[in-house]
């Protein structure tokens, strides 16, 4: 049963959680029959857990949206981070070309690109030798076998038939 007054509403106009008064006005105390209350306390034990998960449900679902919404600015950030890394190796470039009076500017481009080749070397070696310590989940491996050993059935061991009963 649920009233506007009592329900969760977020900001967004999503997740209504509904609301179990825990009595109703015709209720008189001490008319009810054991059966009776049994039966309303797990109806209102189920309609609370419900509840409970709505809430959750709506809570988490309005996180996420804000999660959501930050990481897209992030995706933004990102790219106009990468985008500019161009105009900084032109950048280096013109001023080991300028620095160094004697050098030309396809030689301050080309040690610019060496200096990137090996950064990215170095980076790339790094990154493989954290991917070859990667390991197979032991551990939960074996549980799912344990798991499965136990779900099969069992089979009984059978009678021999060679011998007879006399």
């Amino acid at each position: 049963m649920s009233s506007p007054k009592h329900e969760r509403t977020g900001p967004d106009g999503v997740g209504a959680v509904p609301y179990l008064p825990l009595s109703s006005a015709t209720d008189v105390p001490g008319d009810q029959s054991i059966g009776r209350l049994v039966g309303d306390a797990t109806q209102h034990i189920s309609t609370l857990v419900r509840a409970e998960m709505e809430l959750a449900k709506s809570e988490l679902i309005g996180e996420v949206k804000k999660g959501l919404k930050g990481a897209v600015y992030f995706m933004i950030a990102l790219t106009v981070v990468l985008y500019s890394t161009f105009f900084f190796f032109f950048f280096l470039a013109e001023g080991f070309a300028d620095w160094f009076r004697g050098l030309h500017r396809w030689g301050a481009f080309g040690i610019v690109f060496v200096v990137m080749l090996l950064v990215a070397g170095v980076a790339g070696f790094l990154g493989y030798r954290k991917v070859k310590k990667f390991k197979a989940p032991e551990r939960t491996i074996a549980s799912v076998k344990e798991t499965a050993a136990a779900l099969k059935p069992q089979r009984a061991p059978e009678a021999d038939l060679t011998t007879t009963r006399d």
